[in-house]
């Protein structure tokens, strides 16, 4: 049953759920994003780089986030508000349950992939949990529920629920954890067609319309992220209030008194600088384009390209994270990007969130460059080759020491706060949902992995086998295995880094004259193209045995930054592919952080299979380099990315 209705709702996305509702009644809108993410049910990834990955979630990281929720009272809270059990309420009060949330939404994605009974009736248990500890109204939230701040040990936590609904703190996460309990229940409908953490969803998003919008209550959530999970409800009931209520909560937030840390200074609308907690920050934006994108509301869709602009002309880090500041887990100011940032993983995935959806509304590339950069480093850089270590904060350079990972010098097994673990818990699974879009008769070929897919163009369906061994490998192969040959249009990203720019602006660029550009062969043959907003243009009629073949020019590339980033003056720093560079002590006789690299040095790369399980290492100037996300999975010492130059 759980494949026969995945495959007939695979119209509806699961990760990012951009089409319209696949529920009973299916709704069709007319406003909606223009181009539509091919979802990651659709992509059958082949053995490489993001297969590697995705197994590594499945097989470890959901399983053991799952045991440390249980481990740490996480799923106890459910048991115990639902009087399946009695006991105290037990962990942080604000945000515990939306970890049990995010691991669902990865466990379901899961399933979507590959059938696991035993993962099925594990899920089954938790919505049975969850369903108990819903209050009659509607209500679900165990701090709450357990009046947990009637304990004295947590009486000094700022995160203690004073009482329902006080969401104009910046400190409540009330809302925060029914967003993600609506993107989990969502998931988990999509995967097994049960309708049981649906029904919990809507019943909670009902009782919150009825708080909010029908008796007037300007409660503004503390954490954005319900906006995004509502988005997603109303995809697949079709229930306009869900989207409506999203609006809503984004219109007051001026309303709030917490200011720029949780983006309540002035109006969303009126907002053109990214500030404060970039979680949260990249959660409101994503949201914004859900918003701008089913309601046609012009005015969300220019403050989210002003925003976008900020952030990518003068915040954005080398590795595609954000959030510089270790002060409120902060957007910095203006070219504020220190060797030692913050760059939290959760800013990260959530960068990745809100620059897709930025694509899906343009069709630029640019946005896609930014996904990439980001999820090559700044993303799995979070996560360990083991799959159950983790990275909370992403510095850029480590003495070897200091324990700036929440307390710990190196990955942790876990946090007291694990947004990360969860948020990767659920990205991971449903990665390949980036790589492929259609508008029409043209399909977007954005990523580039090991891969094959089946899409239905407006000419027909086309069958698609992508063969590449990216990022160590620019040759990228696309072969069409569809019988019948189908019109369209191929849009073929040549990445940023490709075309000698490093990101869409001039915060970064690349030192040097570029060795070859790109190549783009079909049948064999070399063939000049079009650049439309970054990508590869190839109009005709495709069917089996077409190649189409890109040669990205796999380069040791210097990259230096902007003048007005201060602390970046005088160094350089290491790119290869989409893959920034680092140098870890453990490879290295000299101090890397003293390491200074010449102006006129030459580097090499080569491919080591037996280490890390196998990647491209850079070496020159008297070092050896490995791509930064792989730091700290060998022993933690000292580890730079950026170097002074000579």
């Amino acid at each position: 049953m759980m494949k026969n209705f995945t495959k007939s709702c695979l119209t509806c996305l699961v990760f990012t759920l951009f089409l319209p509702g696949c529920g009973e009644e299916p709704v069709r809108e007319s406003v909606d994003y223009p181009i539509t993410p091919v979802d990651f049910t659709h992509v059958q990834l082949q053995d490489g780089f993001w297969k590697s990955w995705v197994e590594l979630a499945v097989q470890s990281t959901i399983p053991f986030s799952f045991q440390k929720c249980e481990e740490t009272g996480r799923v106890d809270n459910f048991i115990f508000a639902g009087g399946i059990r009695e006991g105290q309420f037990r962990g942080r009060f604000g945000f515990d349950d939306s970890d049990v949330y995010k691991i669902m939404e990865g466990a379901s994605y899961s399933l979507m992939l590959n059938e696991d009974e035993a993962m099925a009736s594990y899920l089954d248990t938790l919505v049975h949990y969850i369903t108990e500890a819903q209050e009659d109204d509607g209500y679900l939230y165990t701090a709450w529920t357990l009046k947990a701040n009637d304990y004295n040990e947590f009486a000094c936590c700022s995160y203690s629920p004073e009482g329902q609904w006080v969401g104009t703190t910046g400190a409540s996460h009330e809302f925060y954890n029914a967003g993600h309990m609506y993107e989990a229940a969502v998931a988990h409908f999509l995967a097994t067609g049960k309708r049981s953490f649906l029904d919990v969803a809507i019943r909670n998003a009902d009782l919150i319309y009825d708080i909010c919008i029908t008796q007037g209550n300007d409660y503004v959530p503390g954490h954005q992220e319900i906006e995004i999970g509502l988005a997603k409800l109303y995809r697949v009931t079709g229930d306009k209030r869900y989207i409506e209520l999203a609006k809503h909560l984004l219109d007051i937030r001026a309303a709030a008194s917490s200011g720029e840390y949780s983006q309540a200074h002035k109006h969303v609308t009126d907002q053109d600088e990214a500030v404060g907690h970039a979680v949260r920050a990249n959660y409101m934006y994503s949201a914004m384009a859900d918003v701008a994108a089913l309601t046609g509301d012009s005015a969300y869709l220019d403050a989210i390209g002003r925003l976008w602009s900020n952030v990518v002309e003068k915040k954005l880090s080398i590795t595609g994270g954000v959030g510089a500041s270790r002060h409120g887990e902060a957007y910095g100011n203006n070219y504020e990007l220190p060797n030692h940032p913050y760059n939290e993983t959760c800013a990260a995935i959530a960068n990745v969130y809100w620059n897709h959806r930025m694509f899906l509304l343009h069709g630029d590339s640019r946005y896609m460059d930014v996904v990439e950069r980001t999820l090559y480093n700044g993303v799995i850089s979070g996560l360990s080759m083991d799959g159950i270590h983790f990275f909370y904060p992403n510095t850029l350079q480590h003495d070897g020491t200091t324990a700036f990972n929440q307390g710990v010098n190196g990955r942790s097994a876990w946090f007291d706060c694990s947004c990360c673990p969860s948020n990767l818990s659920r990205f991971v699974p449903s990665v390949a949902g980036y790589a492929y879009a259609v508008r029409g008769e043209t399909i977007y070929v954005n990523l580039y992995m090991n891969s094959r897919i089946s899409v239905q163009t407006d000419q027909g369906n086309i069958e698609l086998a992508q063969r590449s061994d990216y990022p160590w490998d620019g040759k990228i192969e696309l072969e069409f295995m569809n019988e019948q040959e189908v019109a369209g249009t191929i849009m073929l990203r040549i990445p940023g880094w490709a075309r000698n720019r490093p990101v869409p602006s001039d915060l970064f660029r690349f030192e040097g004259e570029p060795g070859h550009g790109p190549r783009l062969l079909l049948n064999g043959n070399e063939v000049d193209y079009a650049l439309d907003k970054g990508y590869a243009v190839l109009e005709g009629s495709w069917g089996r045995g077409d190649v189409v073949t890109l040669q990205l020019p796999m380069e040791v590339r210097r990259v230096v930054a902007h003048e007005r980033v201060e602390e970046k003056r005088g160094l350089v720093a290491l790119e290869r592919g989409p893959l920034v560079y680092c140098a870890e002590e453990v490879d290295n006789i000299s101090d890397v952080l003293e390491i200074r690299v010449s102006s006129h040095a030459s580097f090499t790369s080569r491919f080591e299979p037996a280490l890390m399980g196998g990647v491209n290492v850079v070496e020159g100037a008297g070092m050896k380099l490995v791509p930064y996300y792989s730091w700290a999975n060998r022993e933690v010492g000292k580890m730079n990315v950026w170097f002074m130059e000579e």
